[in-house]
C-alpha cells in the first residue's frame, strides 16, 4: 500500500444528478483502510443520506466543493467533469468517475492539459469481458427508459396517446429496442412486464439464444439488417436506443429517414446519449427539460437516466465501486492499474497522456502506451 490519500467527494452538478459517489459505509471502509475522506456539505442529500452519517463513519464534511478539490489526492465523482468544474482541479490530480471521453472532445483535452490521472467507470472490464461498474446503472438506465417512454406516450406530454400494454379490444403498444446487453435486457424485461409487444435486435447471435431462453417466446428476437430495421422503426410506437461499444463513440444505427418514418407523438428514447447516442436526430437533454420533438417523433435523451432514481442508483453504483475505489485509494491511479487487469482496462489518461484506444480513435488524438507508462 502506498501512502494514504485524501479522497475527495464533492456535490454532483450536473442538471438534476442526485446520486453521490460514495455513501457513509464506504466512507467508513476508507478510514479504515488509513485515509483521510473529504465530502462536500449536502453531497448525499439527493440521496438521502445525511452529513451526520457522513460524520459518524469518519468523513470530514466541509463547506463547499472547492474545499474538496483542494485538499483531494484523489477525486471520486458519479458523472464526468463539468466545464464548471475544471478550474477546481490541481494538475496531476487523480479522477475515479464515469468520463464517457469519446462522445466529449473538451473534457478529454481538459484532462489531458491538466495532467489528471484518470480512470473510468465505465471501461472497467474484467477477463471475462463483464463490464461491473457499468452494469448496474445500465439497469438502472433500461428500466427506467420504459418508464419514461410509457409516461411520454401519453397526450398530456405531447405522445400519441398510446397505453404501453393496451388493455383487452385495443392494441398494445409495439416497443423496439436496439441492442440485447444490459439496457437492452432490462428493458425488455418491464415492457415485456407491462405486456407491450416487443422486439429486441442484436448482431450477437450468442445474446440472442440467451434471450430466447430468458424471455421464453415473450418477445421477437432479430438479427439486424437495413431492411428489416427501417421496417420495424416504422412500426413502433416505441423505440429504444442500447448500443454499447465499451470505451468508443456510439454508432448511429437509426437514420433520419428512419425516425421520420414513425408516427407522429411515438417515443424514441436513446439510452446510448453519453456515449453521442446512436439515432441520428439525438441530442443531449437533461431531467429538467428531458424531451424534444423532431420529425414528429418526441426524444427523450437525458445523459443520465440514473439520476432521476438516485437513491436506488447511488446503493447500486457504490456498491459496486468501492471494492475498485479502496484499491484506487490504496495503491493510487498508477498503482491500482498495475495491480488490477480491470482497473487496467479503464485507465483513460495518464500522465499528460492518452492511453484509451476507442477515446484516441474517436478524436484522432496520439494513442500511448499504458504499459509503457505504467512501467
Amino acid at each position: 500500500m502506498s501512502a494514504p490519500l485524501v479522497v475527495g467527494v464533492p456535490t454532483e452538478v450536473k442538471d438534476n444528478e442526485n446520486r453521490v459517489a460514495l455513501q457513509p459505509d464506504g466512507a467508513a471502509e476508507l478510514v479504515h483502510h488509513g485515509h483521510r475522506v473529504l465530502v462536500q456539505a449536502g453531497a448525499g442529500a439527493g440521496s438521502r443520506f445525511t452529513d451526520a452519517e457522513f460524520a459518524a463513519a469518519g468523513a470530514e464534511v466541509v463547506d463547499g466543493a472547492d474545499a474538496v478539490f483542494a485538499a483531494a489526492d484523489l477525486i471520486v465523482k458519479v458523472k464526468e467533469p463539468v466545464a464548471s468544474e475544471h478550474h477546481r482541479f490541481r494538475e496531476g490530480q487523480q479522477l475515479f468517475t464515469y468520463l464517457h471521453l469519446a462522445a466529449d472532445r473538451e473534457l478529454t483535452d481538459f484532462l489531458l492539459a491538466r495532467r489528471i490521472d484518470s480512470i473510468a467507470y465505465e471501461t472497467v472490464q474484467t477477463p471475462d469481458g463483464r463490464l461491473p461498474l457499468l452494469t448496474p446503472m445500465s439497469e438502472v438506465a433500461g428500466r427506467m427508459a420504459v418508464q419514461a417512454a410509457a409516461h411520454h406516450l401519453e397526450s398530456p406530454a405531447g405522445g400519441s396517446g398510446v397505453l404501453l400494454g393496451g388493455v383487452p379490444g385495443t392494441p398494445a403498444a409495439k416497443v423496439t429496442i436496439i441492442g440485447g446487453g444490459v439496457s437492452g435486457t432490462e428493458a425488455a424485461k418491464i415492457a415485456v412486464g407491462m405486456r407491450a409487444i416487443v422486439r429486441v435486435f442484436d448482431t450477437n447471435p450468442s445474446r440472442l439464444a440467451y434471450l430466447s431462453d430468458v424471455f421464453e417466446g415473450r418477445l421477437d428476437l432479430v438479427t439486424p439488417n437495413r431492411t428489416r430495421l427501417a421496417q420495424y422503426v416504422a412500426e413502433s410506437d416505441v423505440l429504444i436506443g442500447a448500443v454499447l461499444v465499451p470505451g468508443a463513440k456510439a454508432p448511429k444505427i437509426v437514420s433520419r429517414e428512419m425516425i421520420a418514418s414513425m408516427r407522429p407523438g411515438s417515443v424514441a428514447v436513446d439510452i446510448a446519449i453519453d456515449q453521442g447516442g446512436c439515432f441520428e436526430t439525438s441530442r443531449p437533454t437533461t431531467h429538467a427539460q428531458p424531451t424534444y420533438v423532431e420529425e414528429g417523433v418526441v426524444h427523450y435523451c437525458v445523459a443520465n437516466i440514473p439520476g432521476a432514481v438516485a437513491r436506488t442508483s447511488t446503493l447500486a453504483l457504490t456498491s459496486a465501486t468501492l471494492p475498485h475505489l479502496v484499491t484506487v485509494a490504496d495503491r493510487g491511479v498508477r498503482g491500482a492499474a498495475k495491480a488490477s487487469p480491470a482497473l487496467a482496462k479503464g485507465l483513460t489518461t495518464l500522465d499528460g497522456q492518452l492511453v484509451s484506444a476507442p477515446v484516441a480513435a474517436a478524436h484522432d488524438l496520439p494513442l500511448a502506451d499504458a504499459a509503457a507508462l505504467l512501467g
